[in-house]
């Protein structure tokens, strides 16, 4: 595949992810919006985001001002080094900017400078792999600060919030952080959560939760009971979107666990917004998009 075909279809990839929320999100919301009583604050803001989805699609412009944290993964085919990939990635990184499908949004953390086309140490953030077949698939998130800044880490056993080293505490754990994040995060959310595994890998594996539909069940029995849990739970708080009050706190709820050291026990959870853009596309060795991962 030439490079210019590459870039090209990323570039869509990138406006496509910011401009169009995929469908299963933007089921929960309109299922949200109907839920909530006429007249309430509730329904009123769920009817703004509903507009604004709406109205980003029609003119090809991003959903939110803040574009995000730009999250690619990639499963590269063995015609595919991973270098060019990466380049021709940061090429429609820099040209989505140009044409304003991305905010200029990546700052040096020494200097304060912003970079002015998105690229810098660690923008993009890349997770590549080996595709098990001849097809390039990519897979991005823009994830905005303002839901990365009320993500948060348990070490449990957590005295704070009375929570142990079970489902239980792990319950506790996500309540607290859908509480603490409340008109914080540009809500109603959704939780991407991982339990167990270190620090850093938590983390990464929770952010990796987010691609699933919203509309899945958990293939582990234990972990879907708790997802179905934490969702009725949360959606009881009051808290409602924007913090305004109303029974549509969380759209989704995604956990998957990873094995752990004895003497650690970590709940990492990132909290993504109602602005949820991620998508993905399939590649094929000519350079045809054989498949959009999400529609929209």
């Amino acid at each position: 595949m030439e490079s210019k075909v590459l870039q090209k279809n990323l570039l869509e990839l990138i406006r496509r992810t910011s401009a169009e929320l995929p469908d299963d999100v933007v089921r929960v919301i309109e299922k949200g919006w109907r839920r909530e009583e006429a007249g309430s604050n509730a329904k009123y803001a769920l009817k703004v985001v509903l507009d604004n989805i709406k109205l980003a699609k029609k003119k090809s412009q991003p959903l939110c001002q803040d574009t995000g944290t730009i999250i690619c993964y990639a499963e590269l085919p063995a015609w595919l080094p991973q270098a060019k990939f990466e380049c021709a990635f940061e090429a429609a990184v820099v040209q989505a900017t140009e044409v304003g499908y991305l905010r200029q949004n990546s700052v040096d953390s020494l200097t304060g400078k912003n970079s002015g086309n998105n690229l810098g140490p660690g923008s993009p953030s890349f997770h590549c792999s080996p595709a098990k077949g001849r097809a390039l698939t990519a897979r991005l998130i823009l994830k905005g600060g303002g839901c990365e800044n009320v993500g948060i880490q348990y070490s449990l056993p957590d005295g704070r919030v009375g929570a142990g080293r079970d489902l239980a505490g792990v319950r506790l754990c996500l309540l607290d952080a859908v509480h603490q994040a409340q008109g914080k995060g540009c809500g109603p959310g959704i939780l991407g959560v991982c339990i167990g595994g270190d620090r850093g890998s938590g983390y990464v594996v929770s952010k990796e939760e987010l691609f699933r539909p919203l509309d899945d069940v958990n293939p582990d029995p234990r972990l879907a009971k708790l997802e179905k849990q934490i969702m009725k739970d949360a959606n009881e708080l009051g808290i409602g979107p924007m913090g305004f009050g109303g029974s549509t706190t969380l759209l989704g709820c995604k956990i998957t666990h990873r094995n752990r050291l004895p003497a650690s026990f970590f709940v990492s959870v990132s909290y993504m917004c109602w602005a949820f853009r991620r998508n993905g596309i399939v590649l094929s060795e000519s350079g045809k998009i054989t498949r959009w991962l999400y529609d929209s």
